[in-house]
């Protein structure tokens, strides 16, 4: 199959639905759950917090994560199912996303816990949005 008719594939809600939901799980899960402990492996005050762009972190968080249901969407194909949806996003949190972290983690000296958290966050997401994905 051909990008284009790849992308003539894709179910555009879902996709939307999809990213949203990564959206939405990042900030239950930087706020709420993980927020204070993500702050203090990172060194960051809520006046850091506070200097940044909000328009432009959240604009561009949002941006990307339907970017990458797109990605997905087009990686599981039309066809997929809610099972191998939702095994096609936690693989590739785990296997691809985590890994990769761990890399970087690793030669950076970042904490194990600062590390769990950001996998973490990502092996739910791509989780959730494979779920949206083959649900639909």
């Amino acid at each position: 199959m051909d990008l284009t008719t790849s992308l003539g594939n894709i179910n555009w809600l879902s996709v939307f639905v999809a990213g949203v939901s990564a959206f939405l799980i990042g900030g239950i899960w930087y706020g709420p759950l993980f927020g204070k402990m993500w702050m203090n492996e990172f060194g960051f005050t809520e006046e850091d917090l506070k200097k940044r762009s909000i328009p432009k972190t959240f604009g561009f968080s949002l941006l990307l994560s339907l970017f990458a249901a797109v990605n997905l969407e087009m990686f599981i194909g039309a066809e997929a199912d809610i099972a191998f949806g939702g095994m096609a996003g936690f693989l590739a949190g785990l296997g691809w996303v985590a890994t990769f972290l761990g890399i970087l983690y690793l030669f950076e000296m970042q904490s194990l816990r600062a590390y769990l958290i950001n996998a973490g966050y990502c092996i739910i997401s791509l989780t959730c949005m494979g779920i949206i994905l083959g649900a639909w």
